[in-house]
């Protein structure tokens, strides 16, 4: 099943690196010189019947080849999961592969994770992987929310971390009042704690206001329509606290504070919109690097979509022996890759000796102290992590149109964060000189970071609409 693939840019410190981009380019390679390319439609429904659909060509079944083209198939089929969400599949065009697919997407294949998270957790449905004809492919009826920018009047916007609570108080778009106050949600077992700790800081906030028109916030984590459905500040929770207290915790919330609008999204979909409103500009994908790999997009057209953009758990790495997911339990996903689990991965490597129980965010403070002081072994493990950058912007640029990469995060920051920006740039100019002309790479400014954020949480409902 071996791709072989060509690499020409190797990370300094992971020399085996498969970039997903380029293994998927050898492929379509092996199509196009094989002359009998096959169409394959792949449509991904939510419940709330919104359709994206997903269209590639494929070596022809039945052959020699079948082995590796599932492994194109699955791995796309992986993406598209976290990158646009959805629980009933149709894929047309590889009837023998598509119940392979179907196979490892179920309770007892390789991928039981993801069939129990895009069923019963994201969705509340079963995951259901389903062949049709090309004919009976559900049409294109992907949507986008003109959620944000809506500056006007009072308001409060928050957003939920997993070590702090921020909140700030908003002014026809001028942050009047803002607060960042220490919490410790992750392990905690009543559900009380976080409903009446995020409660606070909205009352902290609306002290500073002569009224309240509207609350946004955001937080890491899967919403759907201001529902909770996975998100790891309520890790500790029992499941029927979760699914009592605080699945409609922020509907709950919207009726202490009088029903005014109210609207809950990703971090990562806020992240991005801060940037888009601060740069006057669409098209952005908002990239956090962090604890994980937090990720958000904003359209063409200037607003955000129902899709996850779930990336830390999407693969950009496609070796057979890649680095282990340990939530997920699969293989070269993004946040072995941009995040500080990927610092931690690679201090070893560099020859950088720590305590092997020392907490990942403490790893990355040494890792930033030693490049500071000049140290060669940590400038590697930011050069490592710029060459992944540079392949996994131009794997995601084949699924999203991209004008501006926000990158932020605890590992993009300082001197080491300059050196990721700077190997991929290289990456990209040297190998995909197509995608330098059109994305750039950019970081935001301190006041960009310290209000952004929270303006634009607070942008996210439009007055009068409840």
């Amino acid at each position: 099943m071996t791709t072989a693939i060509k690499t020409p840019i190797k990370p300094e410190l992971d020399q085996q690196f498969s970039p997903a981009v380029m293994w998927n380019r050898a492929y379509q390679n092996l199509v196009t010189t094989a002359g009998q390319a096959t169409e394959v439609a792949i449509a991904l429904i939510r419940p709330d019947s919104t359709c994206t659909v997903f269209r590639t060509e494929i070596l022809p079944t039945g052959g020699d080849h079948d082995d590796r083209t599932l492994r194109y198939l699955e791995r796309i089929l992986k993406f598209l999961l976290w990158q646009r969400g959805g629980c009933t599949i149709f894929i047309a065009g590889c009837e023998p592969l598509a119940g392979k697919l179907a196979s490892i997407y179920s309770a007892g294949g390789v991928r039981a994770f993801d069939s129990e998270f895009f069923g019963e957790k994201v969705y509340r449905s079963s995951l259901k992987i389903l062949n049709c004809g090309m004919e009976d492919i559900p049409q294109e009826n992907e949507t986008s929310m003109p959620l944000g920018r809506h500056l006007d009047g009072c308001r409060i916007g928050f957003d939920l971390g997993g070590s702090d609570r921020k909140c700030a108080a908003v002014m026809n778009g001028e942050v009047v009042f803002s607060e960042e106050v220490e919490w410790n949600p992750y392990f905690e077992t009543d559900p009380n704690y976080h409903i009446e700790g995020i409660n606070d800081s909205l009352q902290r906030a609306a002290a500073h206001l002569p009224r309240v028109d509207a609350i946004g916030g955001s937080s890491a984590g899967v919403y759907v329509n201001n529902e909770v459905r996975v998100a790891s500040l309520f890790r500790g929770l029992a499941a029927v606290d979760f699914e009592n207290k605080i699945r409609r915790v922020f509907f709950d919330l919207q009726k202490r504070w009088h029903n005014v609008p109210f609207e809950v999204v990703n971090d990562g979909e806020v992240t991005a919109l801060a940037g888009s409103m601060s740069m006057d500009e669409n098209a952005v994908l908002g990239l956090a690097m962090g604890t994980s790999e937090a990720v958000g997009y904003v359209t063409p057209e200037g607003n955000i979509t129902p899709m996850l953009n779930e990336l830390a758990f999407a693969p950009i790495d496609y070796r057979e022996d890649a680095p282990v997911d340990e939530w997920s339990g699969d293989a070269g996903v993004g946040a072995q890759y941009l995040s500080q689990q990927a610092v931690a991965r690679l201090v070893p490597v560099a020859g950088i000796e720590l305590p092997v129980d020392m907490p990942f965010p403490e790893q990355l403070i040494e890792v930033q102290k030693l490049m500071a002081a000049g140290d060669d072994r940590a400038a590697k493990i930011y050069s490592t992590i710029g060459t992944y950058l540079g392949y996994a912007i131009a794997h995601y640029a084949d699924f999203y149109e991209i004008r501006k990469v926000l990158l932020l995060g605890r590992v993009a920051s300082g001197e080491g964060g300059t050196i990721i920006i700077e190997h991929a740039h290289t990456v990209l100019e040297e190998v995909f000189p197509e995608l330098a002309e059109q994305i750039e790479l950019v970081t935001p400014n301190e006041q960009d970071k310290r209000h952004g954020q929270a303006v634009a949480a607070a942008s996210l409902p439009m007055i009068g609409v409840g």
